[in-house]
């Protein structure tokens, strides 16, 4: 039988799960499970990881792929377009 969202433990303290699932990762960025894939298969965020039958992202790998993104103005395709405007 299928977890209910109810029977999820939460994670109590100031620090993130080493390893996320895909519904977790999706939820802390607010972005869809789809959209996760996609950002995978684009680079945008890492590959996930299979430990035992899960398949989990590395929070830390996770947090540093999207503080590149941020440091790296030239990586987002809106700040690419501003550079063709004259």
């Amino acid at each position: 039988m299928p977890k209910k969202a109810s029977d999820r433990r939460t994670v109590a303290g100031l620090r993130p799960p080493s390893y996320v699932s895909k519904a977790t990762l999706a939820a802390e960025l607010d972005i869809s499970e789809t959209t996760v894939e996609s950002y995978v298969q684009r680079g945008i965020l890492p590959k996930p990881v299979r430990i035992g039958g899960s398949v989990r992202w590395n929070w830390a790998q996770v947090d540093a792929a999207l503080g590149a993104q941020s440091e790296s103005p030239e990586a987002d395709p809106f700040m690419q377009g501003l550079n063709n405007v004259t």
